[in-house]
Order: C-alpha cells, then structure tokens, then sequence
C-alpha cells in the first residue's frame, strides 16, 4: 500500500492530483430514512386524535353528561328537598294525656309492669290495667315489648306510645276501645330515656327539613 493511499479505501491506489482528497464521510441515506419515518408515526398520531376528536364533537358523545342530569353527573336538588320537607298530611299526633295504656308483663320478672305503669304516669300518659300479660303473650315475647292496639291507632297513638319502648313490636286487634297494650317482653331493659323518647315524639310531629341545595350523584 502506498504511503499516499487512504487508510479504508480497501487497499486501492488513487493517484492525487492537485491539493484535494477524497471524502471519507459515511453516506446519509439511512439517518434521512429513520428520520422521515419517525415524523410520519407523529403526523400519523396527530390526524388520528384530531379524527376522534371530531368525531367525538359532532357525534354528540361529549355533551351526553350534560344533557341527561342522571347519568354520571351531579344534580342541584333543593326544589326536591324542599318538597320533601313538608309533613305528611293527616291528623295531628294525640298528646300523651289522651292515651290510655294497659301495662302487661310477659316474663318471669315480677315487678317489671308495676314500675313501667309508673314511670309512664310521670310521663303523662294515663295508666289503665297492670298485671300478667294474656295467654297469647305470657312467656312467648322474646323482644324487648310489644305494643298492641286497635287498626285505628296505627298512624297516630302507637306511634306516640312506641317512642318510649325502643324496638317494640306493633300489633293491631279487634278491640272495641281505644285502649294500648304495652306487653313487656324477655329483652326489656328499661324505657327510653325521657329526653330520647322527647326527641323521638319531635321528629314525628316536626320531621326535620332536608338540607336547601343539596346534590346528589
């Protein structure tokens, strides 16, 4: 090899002329192929979201949540819960004055009707008959009470005689009195506490308003 021959040139002699030489630079043409393709994968992601997109618009898709309130999307409801504020229309609940309750004791505990009877008289209710409970109750009330009472009294005196006994049962029967049987049971503690069985006897004649403005989802 020639003194003069350039190193990679695969053992081949050039003759130089003048002051110039070859170039040894490597060819572009593979740098310009990955370039032009990397550019056309984003040109290519570009019009495919831009193509969504409008699709998206046009076909209504997008607006979906705003035009049907129920789905997917939160709503104002203060009209509804200012609706639902109101009480139920009916008769006014009695006062416990005008209610005549029977106390029966249906357990082996003796003594249990005689001092509920009482504490019920403190809270103004009217106390008629105190004893052993029927045949149809003695032994056999496994909750805390049962309240008994005639099928008019479902909606108003039941309910006002069962805030003092929290989780007794409620029963109807054919009686021809206005008379409540308040049948204590094996898992009677003791009466509500007069301040709970207040706030009771309150939400029933004044339901508590539903918050003005309030969302639901």
């Amino acid at each position: 090899m020639s003194m003069l021959t350039p190193p990679g040139m695969g053992g081949k002699k050039y003759r130089v002329t003048g002051g110039r030489y070859p170039r040894m630079r490597r060819p572009r043409h593979r740098r310009r192929i990955a370039l032009v393709a990397a550019a056309s994968v984003c040109v290519l992601g570009l019009a495919g979201w831009g193509t969504a997109q409008l699709i998206d618009v046009f076909g209504g898709t997008s607006g979906t949540a705003d035009a049907a309130p129920g789905k997917g999307r939160c709503r104002d409801d203060g009209a509804a819960g200012q609706h639902s504020a109101k009480p139920v229309a009916g008769k006014p609940l009695p006062k416990p004055g005008t209610l005549t309750v029977n106390v029966f004791n249906a357990t082996p505990q003796g003594g249990l009707a005689k001092r509920t009877a009482d504490e019920l008289k403190k809270r103004g209710f009217k106390i008629g008959e105190v004893g052993n409970a029927p045949a149809a109750f003695d032994k056999k009330v496994k909750s805390a009470g049962v309240l008994v009472g005639p099928k008019a009294a479902v909606d108003g005196p039941l309910k006002v005689l069962g805030t003092q006994l929290a989780g007794a049962e409620q029963k109807t029967d054919d009686r021809a009195d206005a008379e409540l049987d308040l049948i204590i049971g094996d898992a009677f503690k003791e009466l509500a506490r007069p301040q709970d069985a207040e706030k009771s006897l309150t939400r029933l004649t004044h339901p508590a308003p539903a918050p003005s403005g309030s969302t639901k989802c």
